[in-house]
């Protein structure tokens, strides 16, 4: 197989480098991924002028553009035989309302459209203190390649992965299949002078049970089949 590897932490981000090291079994692994950090860009892509292209090594690529800018130069351009698209390890989850304004799943979306197999991956974390075990990431990540390759895709879906954080959980977390929740955040807007600031606590959001924010929430791998529709099972139930 051919696997393209990108993200939207970077080109220099831990999480992608896990998610290298949990794909070069798998085939051939090119990485095009942001030169910089694009977290919460969604689905922006760049128009109007040129889009850089630095290699700093070999099948390995640096974009000046969005996650999504990755995907179509990686599948365009760079790698036009790639069979997987890859985005991730996301330093932070990406679970509920978050795969619309992720720029993780934004990548495998657009591959989607492109007509690749594609899978988001993000680590989620209890707290901003707790830090990030990057090497069971990692392993996790192998876990659910070595299901998700051998699991079918139609056309125009793709996989949304999210780890629960593994300084919380005593056991080795399951793979369940589950819908996203559809649930909004609690927020809070917070006046200023110079305007309002959202507030809110990620891991107090609202959670249904079954779905993606209670499974990870609770322990375990949560794993969403999505589509490139807003009204596909799973996105409006």
């Amino acid at each position: 197989m051919k696997l393209i590897l990108t993200n939207d932490d970077g080109i220099e981000a831990p999480g992608l480098e896990a998610l290298e090291k949990a794909s070069i079994a798998y085939g051939e692994v090119t990485v095009v991924a942001p030169d910089r950090q694009h977290s919460g860009s969604g689905h922006r892509v760049t128009e109007g002028g040129p889009i850089s292209i630095d290699s700093p090594d070999v099948r390995k690529y640096a974009i000046g553009g969005t996650p999504a800018d990755c995907s179509r130069i990686g599948l365009a351009h760079l790698v036009p035989d790639a069979d997987w698209v890859l985005s991730g390890i996301n330093s932070g989850g990406n679970l509920g309302c978050d795969v619309f304004m992720s720029g993780t799943v934004a990548a495998v979306r657009e591959a989607t459209l492109m007509g690749r197999k594609a899978i988001a991956f993000s680590q989620y974390r209890q707290g901003m203190s707790s830090p990030f075990d990057w090497a069971t990431s990692s392993a996790w990540t192998g876990v659910v390649l070595d299901r998700l390759f051998s699991e079918s895709l139609e056309p125009g879906e793709f996989w949304n992965v999210n780890f629960p954080d593994p300084g919380v959980i005593d056991d080795e977390p399951e793979l369940v299949f589950c819908p996203v929740d559809v649930q909004h955040y609690r927020l809070e807007c917070e006046p200023g002078t110079a305007g309002v600031e959202y507030r809110s606590v990620y891991q107090e959001r609202p959670r249904t049970p079954g779905r993606d924010i209670d499974v990870c929430f609770g322990g375990n791998i949560s794993i969403s089949k999505l589509t490139v529709c807003s009204n596909a099972p799973g996105m409006s139930q």
